[in-house]
């Protein structure tokens, strides 16, 4: 069996409706987008429906913790790169790491950290995952990235710093 796509990456354009005044991407629509096309990612690459999951589990991942860095512009009818990958996971729990990046792939807009509980449905109750989500998450989960809770502005300079070293090649 081939291996799954650990960062999968598509390509999104910034919309008018979503952006403002200055013609840049409102804030609170980042996490729209970085959402979406995880969800995207998830039923290409994976062939996962999470509300088939739930349904099928009676569990669901909730979001616990966001932390977003904004560090240049997407612009309105701009073509965006996003990127998303699992940076740690435990029997509960699972942060994934996305990425904006320019169309061209060489310069960091955004990163975002989303947290995330396994919850047991309706009661909302923390579970664990069951074992062929374990398995999953295991092969999916990307290596060489140290996940640190209190790392979160290391690991933008880290992205920052391989891309500009990346752009001088």
């Amino acid at each position: 069996m081939a291996s799954l796509l650990r960062t999968p990456e598509t390509q999104h354009r910034i919309h008018f409706q979503d952006c403002d005044m200055l013609g840049h991407l409102n804030n609170a629509r980042y996490l729209d987008y970085f959402l979406n096309a995880r969800e995207d990612q998830v039923a290409e690459h994976y062939a996962l429906n999470m509300g088939e999951l739930a349904r099928e589990q009676h569990a669901a991942w909730v979001i616990t913790k966001h932390q977003l860095s904004y560090l240049k512009p997407a612009r309105q009818g701009a073509l965006v790169r996003i990127r998303t990958q699992l940076i740690h996971f435990d029997n509960s729990n699972l942060v994934l790491e996305m990425q904006m990046r320019a169309a061209d792939g060489q310069r960091l807009l955004a990163l975002l950290w989303s947290e995330m509980a396994f919850v047991q449905l309706p009661a909302g109750t923390r579970t664990d995952h069951a074992d062929a989500l374990m398995d999953l998450l295991d092969e999916l989960d990307v290596p060489g990235i140290d996940y640190e809770p209190d790392g979160f502005d290391q690991r933008v300079k880290t992205v920052r710093q391989e891309l500009k070293r990346a752009r001088r090649e």
